[in-house]
């Protein structure tokens, strides 16, 4: 799979097989991911991988909270802006919509919220979450190194046949994650990825992209 293929054929798959995915694989792709870029070489990502009973315990317990309708723990980042205007509230309410409906949820249903939480807790049944945190002490710019080490193992799991699903819900039980995995309090959840083999029989959701006109302005040449 080269470049362009792997780029087009990424989307975020909510509905994965029960095949597992083995340790070289994902060995393979982390190793090649820590080549992602990194300003100064700070490289502030800090990965957990999560399989087999540790994985299945953790859904348990996040599937538990989000069922009783928890609203979760304080959030230590904000998942989007307060306030968007057009575009980006357009594009976000366009992209909603799609996920509602691919998800067999009616945007009306009054139990949307916690049926979309446990769907999400359940990593949609992915048998990997890689979970990302960073050192509280960085700043915006070591986020956009996380952004572009998240997207390089994303490409890579494509190359190996992969799909995944970044996952910011994951924040929101964000200390029933840190203790199952044990991260130190120095540190802080940027995002889960679920990863795994796409179920098969399972309409693909592919979310649309603003034309690259909307996005880009070439000056010069």
């Amino acid at each position: 799979m080269d470049v362009y293929e792997a780029v087009e054929s990424r989307r975020a798959v909510r509905a994965f097989s029960d095949e597992p995915v083995t340790r070289e694989v994902l060995e393979r792709v982390l190793a090649a991911a820590t080549r992602a870029p990194s300003s100064g070489n700070l490289q502030p990502w800090h990965v957990y991988v999560v399989t087999g009973e540790p994985l299945a315990e953790l859904k348990r317990r996040a599937t538990a909270r989000a069922l009783a309708g928890d609203p979760g723990d304080e959030r230590e980042y904000p998942m989007y802006p307060a306030g968007l205007t057009s575009p980006y509230l357009d594009r976000f309410s366009a992209a909603a919509a799609q996920r509602y409906e691919a998800l067999g949820i009616e945007r009306d249903d009054l139990d949307r919220p916690v049926k979309i939480a446990a769907l999400n807790s359940e990593a949609f049944g992915a048998p990997v979450v890689l979970f990302c945190y960073l050192d509280r002490t960085m700043g915006p710019g070591q986020w956009g190194d996380a952004g572009m080490y998240l997207q390089t193992v994303m490409l890579l799991l494509r190359a190996e046949g992969l799909h995944s699903c970044p996952q910011v819900m994951w924040t929101m039980y964000r200390r029933t994650v840190s203790r199952m995995v044990g991260a130190e309090a120095g540190l802080v959840l940027f995002c889960g990825v679920a990863v795994g083999f796409e179920k098969e029989g399972v309409p693909a959701m592919r979310t649309g992209r603003a034309d690259m006109t909307e996005t880009v302005s070439f000056i010069g040449g």
